[in-house]
């Protein structure tokens, strides 16, 4: 539940902007372990990351329904019987599929950095070259950061790509714990780099505009 309340967080906060997404979000996981939903995961039927999707998907659906019969009189759910499918799953754009996979990869990023901090014996120079390691560097110099370091551009460039190899070595971890099997880790990582590279192309594309 920790690992994943991040993004279903974002997920839910985005299908009601306007209600408490951490009550939302925490009576889904409630509901999730009640049901004993996490029973019916089945690693040989794909990626945990997608049936959670799914799972949070159904709670939504699930909830306006609730909302939608209070507002009409009444905790039962009202059927049509000229539209009896739009009256039983209300028609309710759900959010972006693709969000919560790059939410899901941004969290398992944040994961990663924490535990490369934690390891790194220097917290300072951790956080002169986490631009480089989260994609925020733009056009920061890395001559800049090795004079702020007292260090030899050479140094810095080395430094980075430890860390860089740290940070994947962690994200692949996390990933390890929600997979199938150790064959399904790199297709999971190359997918969330793919995702990660859509939103980032995305968000140039706005810019530009």
């Amino acid at each position: 539940c920790g690992l994943y309340y991040a993004p279903v967080r974002a997920f839910i906060g985005r299908a009601w902007p306007g209600e408490d997404a951490d009550d939302l979000a925490q009576a889904f996981f409630a509901r999730l372990l009640e049901r004993s939903g996490l029973d019916q995961v089945d690693r040989e039927r794909g990626m945990f990351r997608s049936y959670l999707r799914g799972a949070v998907k159904h709670f939504i659906r699930d909830h306006r329904a609730k909302e939608a019969a209070v507002k009409r009189g009444g905790d039962a759910i009202h059927v049509s019987l000229d539209d009896e499918e739009a009256a039983v799953t209300p028609q309710v754009p759900a959010p972006d599929d693709a969000r919560f996979d790059r939410d899901w990869a941004l969290t398992l990023i944040g994961r990663a950095l924490d535990a490369v901090k934690a390891e790194h014996s220097s917290a300072r120079q951790f956080e002169v070259l986490k631009p480089w390691l989260n994609g925020e560097a733009g056009g920061a110099s890395q001559s800049a950061a090795a004079a702020e370091l007292g260090m030899s551009a050479g140094a810095v460039k080395v430094a980075v790509h430890r860390l860089r190899k740290r940070v994947r070595h962690h994200v692949q971890r996390e990933i390890s714990e929600t997979v199938c099997s150790a064959d399904d880790v790199g297709a999971e990582l190359n997918y969330l780099i793919e995702v990660l590279g859509r939103d980032a192309h995305n968000r140039a594309g706005r810019a530009g505009a």
